[in-house]
């Protein structure tokens, strides 16, 4: 019974060794009725059986589903210098072919998972307004031209509002200065003398600085 275990344990380290797995993608997106292609590649020159599954993480078990060929899903082989590799395509993704694929190789009792692809389906956003190019190009233009009218309006009427008030101070000035013009000082300082002397004086004349021939001014 142990030397039937130590031959066991010596030909699946054996053929463990031979086996080699190549990098897959890790993750891959594609958009819902799109093609998919995910494959495996690894170098194993002892002889094989190859399945894909696939595997759906749940709220608390993930689940795992073998793949079969069918009208939507082709599997195809392919060798080049030794790597060996196995695609899975997927014809019309759905948004419940979201998942994990994997490549599991059989030998014997000699049983192993490739690292996996992990596949995810969307639904792309929908233009709410389908326009073309030159539209787009057109509403662009209109919006710059737009905003440079909003930016020099307001500019062009302060500009307006200045020249106006500056024009209405020159005139108010030219009319203060035309309130003087024809004025004599001269004149102007006489009369103004002869208000302040009568004011002085008041309405009776003093008696004693009066001539005899100047006649009095009655109350």
């Amino acid at each position: 019974m142990e030397f039937r275990l130590v031959i066991f344990l010596c030909f699946w380290a054996a053929a463990e060794e031979g086996l080699k797995l190549e990098a897959d993608v890790p993750f891959q997106r594609v958009p819902v009725t799109h093609e998919a292609a995910i494959r495996c590649c690894y170098r194993w020159e002892m002889e094989h059986k190859v399945d894909w599954f696939k595997h759906v993480h749940a709220i608390k078990e993930t689940e795992s589903k073998i793949i079969n060929d069918s009208d939507t899903v082709k599997m195809m082989k392919n060798e080049t210098k030794g790597v060996k590799c196995n695609f899975l395509l997927l014809k019309s993704t759905q948004l419940n072919d979201t998942g994990l694929y994997q490549c599991k190789l059989h030998h014997s009792t000699l049983q192993t998972f490739t690292h996996g692809t992990f596949l995810q389906v969307y639904i792309p956003l929908q233009k709410s307004l389908n326009l073309s190019e030159s539209v787009k190009n057109s509403i662009i233009t209109a919006e710059g031209v737009l905003l440079l009218l909003f930016v020099l309006i307001p500019g062009i009427m302060l500009l307006c509002k200045s020249k106006t008030l500056n024009e209405l101070s020159k005139k108010k000035g030219r009319e203060e200065e035309n309130i003087y013009e024809g004025l004599n000082l001269d004149e102007c300082n006489s009369a103004y003398h002869q208000i302040q002397r009568s004011s002085q004086q008041g309405p009776y004349q003093d008696v004693a600085s009066c001539g005899e021939d100047i006649q009095l001014e009655k109350p």
